[in-house]
């Protein structure tokens, strides 16, 4: 088989060539464009699910759906300890900037923008009287607007002066953060209070997270009321219907077919998780000599995708820890794949829960486990506790 015509693609958020399964979240996120476009009441919406199965690239989509309707956009990836501040207002900038060629009022371009720089230059990590943003903003920052350094003030000031500019050309803003449990305890909290203040007052503006399963806890952990701010969607592996279609659907645009017994084990391989479809897809695809891919192409290939993912997709998470942080992992996987209890794991460690908490807190800011509920955690990554199973202690 050619490698090159090869169409599927295991890549960190690189969007596969059949986006299968995912019409329901799609669906969703269409009827939310289409009431803000036209002025009704709706919620931001949150991506939330496990490593590989496929936020990203749902967060991506979304992105080209509002770029589709002209929408503005703007995106940024949370990082721990890092204020939203300059992300969110270099992503606003990028949202109003391909806005601006249709705006008939230059002069209230000029006038966001002001705010605009305001709000990134009260940034409170900066050395005093010192800015280190430079976002290509000429016009001079604004006073009395978005400037006060208090984040939810500010936030809120400046998504409705956006949310405005997007009405004066009947269009949405859309700002889409990826890793969204990463944000600050604090910024969540200013960010779940500008959304309020724009559900309220119907402003077009509306943001798009994606994150982690526990990612609803963070924000209701925040504010009490961000059950109802947001429009959460859970998304999952695939079942069997849409994971054949992820691989079967590309493999015709060139020609190749896979016979029943090959998907059977490819189903069985990847578990319907998305990023595993398109890792096995691939390597099977590279090692059988013609088309149909059969099962025995399937079963030649399958270590060399283990080998793969190994390395790149759970190798390279496993490196990140600490030793103790990895003998914590271990206990994990041993107990089992199911969330497990705190205290279970220190029973196996044959320590105090008290004496892991410096481990357990260092593994969910990694992102390698999260707190599934009160007292128990889990894997982010599928099949994880697998892996681990399977490295020397």
């Amino acid at each position: 088989m050619d490698p090159v015509r090869n169409p599927y693609a295991p890549g960190a958020g690189q969007r596969p060539p059949e986006l299968a399964g995912r019409d329901r979240e799609l669906q969703q996120f269409e009827v939310v464009l289409e009431r803000v476009a036209r002025g009704r009441p709706e919620r931001s919406m949150v991506v939330t699910g496990l490593r590989g199965v496929g936020k990203t690239v749902l967060l991506n989509t979304f992105k080209s759906m509002a770029m589709q309707r002209l929408w503005g956009t703007g995106k940024i990836e949370a990082r721990p300890d890092q204020s939203i501040r300059r992300p969110v207002a270099a992503a606003l900038h990028m949202a109003v900037r391909e806005l601006a060629p249709r705006h008939r009022a230059p002069e209230r371009i000029e006038d966001f923008l002001g705010v605009l720089k305001a709000f990134a230059m009260r940034d409170p990590a900066a050395a005093k009287g010192t800015s280190h943003w430079s976002p290509g903003i000429e016009v001079p920052a604004s006073r009395g607007r978005a400037d006060s350094g208090d984040l939810e003030i500010d936030l809120t000031e400046l998504f409705v002066d956006a949310a405005s500019v997007a009405t004066d050309l009947g269009v949405g803003i859309a700002l889409f953060i990826d890793e969204m449990q990463d944000v600050p305890a604090a910024d969540v909290s200013a960010l779940c209070a500008a959304c309020h203040e724009l559900s309220q007052s119907g402003g077009p503006l509306i943001v798009v997270g994606a994150g982690l399963p526990h990612l609803p806890s963070v924000l209701s952990a925040s504010k009490s009321y961000s059950e109802r701010l947001f429009r959460y969607a859970r998304i999952d592996r695939l079942d069997r219907e849409a994971a054949d279609l992820a691989l079967i659907l590309p493999a015709r645009e060139e020609d190749v077919e896979f016979t029943q017994d090959a998907l059977d084990a490819l189903y069985e391989a990847a578990d319907g998780y998305p990023y595993f479809v398109q890792a096995y897809g691939k390597v099977a695809w590279d090692l059988a000599p013609r088309s149909p891919i059969t099962v025995e192409d399937v079963r030649v290939s399958a270590p060399e995708a283990e080998e793969e993912l190994a390395v790149g997709f759970f190798g390279s998470r496993y490196e990140r820890a600490t030793p103790a942080e990895r003998d914590y992992m271990h206990a994990m996987a041993q107990i089992g794949d199911e969330p497990v209890a705190t205290a279970e794991v220190a029973d196996a460690l044959g320590r105090k829960p008290s004496s892991l908490s410096p481990a357990r807190d260092s593994l969910i800011k990694k992102g390698l486990i999260y707190s599934a509920e009160r007292g128990l955690i889990a894997f982010t990554v599928p099949h994880f506790g697998r892996f681990l199973r399977a490295q020397p202690i």
